[in-house]
């Protein structure tokens, strides 16, 4: 059984209404703070005429005229809920509504006639909050900075004794792994360049490593 127009409306069927996805409305409620329905007991809300009328005008905006949701809110905040709930039955022309809205800025301004840019930037100052103020104290309350007090060096009686400088690390085993490691994630062809010098030092090392296992096998014997 179809209800009347005056009978309030769960979520479910205004969606059904008006032809769009709960989930959109809910959207649309946490867009524009005008959309207040009703809590009955258990929490559930209901939708009054006035809401769904609203709500229509909001689709028109959005989805017929093509409208972003700033510029619907901008109309919000111009011309009221009931010239937006008015456009559900497309008594009023959108174009009417942006026409009034850029009338009340101009006699506002009351200068100069405002261009698109100063339209958008007077948009954006509107949703942009002000920045707090930090305070600054006076340059009279804070006073003169007294000069530092210089500090005289004195000189020992004796010398102090140097300490002796530590002797170099001896590179270890995990030392010439990480170095390998190195040398096997350069990319391909990274040494090419330097193969005659890296043939050189490779030939040296060879013939170290040989010294190093022969005095070994000396120490040994």
């Amino acid at each position: 059984m179809d209800k009347s127009p005056d009978a309030f409306r769960t979520i479910s069927e205004v969606a059904e209404v008006l032809e769009t996805p709960a989930h959109v409305l809910r959207f649309w409620e946490s867009r524009f703070p005008q959309i207040r329905p009703v809590k009955r007991a258990g929490g559930r809300r209901y939708y009054r005429p006035s809401d769904v009328a609203l709500l229509a005008g909001i689709k028109r905006l959005l989805h017929d005229e093509g409208l972003t949701i700033r510029g619907v809110q901008k109309i919000l905040r111009d011309q009221g809920v009931r010239h937006v709930a008015g456009l559900s039955d497309d008594s009023v022309s959108v174009e009417d509504l942006v026409t009034a809205a850029t009338a009340e800025v101009v006699r506002l301004d009351g200068k100069r006639n405002p261009s698109e840019a100063d339209l958008a930037d007077l948009a954006l100052e509107e949703e942009v909050p002000e920045a707090g103020f930090i305070a600054v104290e006076d340059e009279d309350e804070v006073g003169t900075v007294p000069a530092a007090v210089p500090v005289q060096t004195v000189l020992p009686l004796f010398d102090l004794p140097v300490a002796p400088k530590a002797a170099p690390r001896q590179p270890n085993l995990r030392d010439d792994a990480s170095f390998a490691s190195l040398i096997r994630a350069l990319p391909p062809k990274a040494l090419l360049g330097s193969a005659p010098q890296i043939a050189v030092l490779a030939r040296r090392l060879a013939a170290l490593r040989s010294e190093v296992a022969s005095r070994a096998e000396g120490g040994q014997g």
